[in-house]
């Protein structure tokens, strides 16, 4: 009995690609929808939206949700930087799906977040999708955990064509211009989550001695450049080249561990190194005492982790997934790879699924080491069961 279907149309009339990916993607079900999901890029951002709401209209009675983005994934393919729309259409019996739309809103000199649904104690995981212009995913999935507890959230960060005016969210039907839209997943169908970073180390492990919230002062005592001009100097040329294409960091994510390798970090990129402080700023908050590591990223790297991170999915929670949601970092696709298909078909692979939908997103969401974080990037993906 066939409970996912998707599909992916191309062409110059995105509303009518839209009809045909819907039509393809629903036709695969053996009965009535319950979730369909929507992803669209385009130039016109008229028209983009005026296709998200085509497919939520041919979806009748099933809950509906997506956004656009700068390219998309589906039927076994990724496509970047041209008119297309993806569509992904489940049966999802004993799931739950409770759609909510987020806010942010002036609350004195803070923005409140308005709109949030309670989690049931069924809820298996949330997915988010949010425009990056307006609302403050970063800080609102940092400080998820109190509302949320280990709720992952999966998801990422919608664009256009032309930046903030083009970014379309849809929900229920209809197109939102609020900050975020997203769904509670409740039930034994919802798999899990699996979410690849793609970064190797370079250099040792060392704490952190002296730091101001996202600048690194010291490292091992040593003053941070300092340190990161002697792990560079010592690594082969091939890692350098790599290094100048675009250094990151990693930050431990168990203290305790007797070491570090890859996979035990939450990667964030390092934006300046400043050889006349000594100092180096990062993507984050950081604190004195934590243990990190500089880290490189190529496609060898990209590759074997979602590889293994997939592998080691399916092998706990994601056994007998047989279909998944993929949002794949818009760095990714043919700027890291051949081919804007490499993500996908990973996913279709090294799961064993079929029906894999998603979109090229400017920030993804999921969790690592059960907190949920922002990232860039990263692959991640949320799988369901029949």
């Amino acid at each position: 009995m066939a409970r996912f279907g998707d599909a992916l149309a191309t062409g110059a009339d995105l509303v009518s690609a839209a009809e045909r990916a819907a039509e393809l993607a629903l036709g695969k079900l053996d009965g009535p929808a319950d979730l369909v999901c929507v992803f669209v890029s385009g130039t016109d951002a008229e028209e983009v939206g005026l296709a998200g709401e085509r497919v939520m209209a041919l979806a009748e009675t099933a809950t509906t949700i997506g956004c656009s983005g700068n390219g998309v994934i589906g039927g076994g393919r990724g496509v970047e930087g041209q008119g297309a729309v993806s569509v992904w259409a489940a049966m999802l019996p004993g799931v739950t799906l409770t759609p909510f739309g987020l806010d942010a809103v002036p609350e004195g000199e803070r923005l409140a977040i308005v709109g949030m649904t309670e989690p049931a104690p069924a809820d298996r995981a949330a997915l988010l999708l949010a425009d990056p212009y307006v609302f403050p995913t970063h800080s609102f999935v940092q400080r998820s955990h109190p509302v949320l507890g280990e709720l992952p959230i999966v998801g990422g960060l919608a664009d256009g064509a032309h930046g903030a005016e083009d970014v379309r969210l849809f929900l229920q039907g209809e197109t939102v211009r609020a900050g975020a839209v997203g769904l509670l997943l409740g039930g034994e169908g919802v798999a899990g989550t699996a979410v690849s970073q793609g970064c190797r180390p370079i250099g040792p492990s060392m704490a952190v001695t002296k730091a101001e919230d996202n600048v690194i002062l010291e490292l091992a005592g040593t003053p941070a450049y300092d340190k990161l001009e002697d792990i560079v100097n010592a690594i082969p040329t091939e890692e350098q080249d790599l290094v100048a294409q675009g250094l990151h960091i990693g930050i431990a994510m168990d203290e305790y561990a007797e070491r570090h390798e890859q996979g035990d970090f939450l990667i964030r990129g390092v934006v300046e190194a400043d050889p006349d402080h000594g100092a180096i700023t990062i993507g984050d908050m950081v604190e004195v005492g934590q243990t990190v590591r500089f880290q490189v990223r190529d496609h060898d790297s990209a590759d074997s982790d979602l590889v293994e991170q997939l592998r080691e999915f399916a092998e706990g929670p994601g056994a007998g997934a047989e279909a998944a949601l993929l949002f794949s970092c818009n760095g990714r696709g043919t700027q890291m790879f051949s081919s804007a298909d490499h993500d996908v078909a990973c996913v279709r692979q090294t799961l064993g699924v079929d029906a894999v939908g998603g979109f090229f997103a400017a920030g993804e969401i999921g969790p690592v080491a059960g907190r949920n974080h922002l990232h860039g990037f990263t692959a991640c993906v949320l799988a369901f069961t029949g």
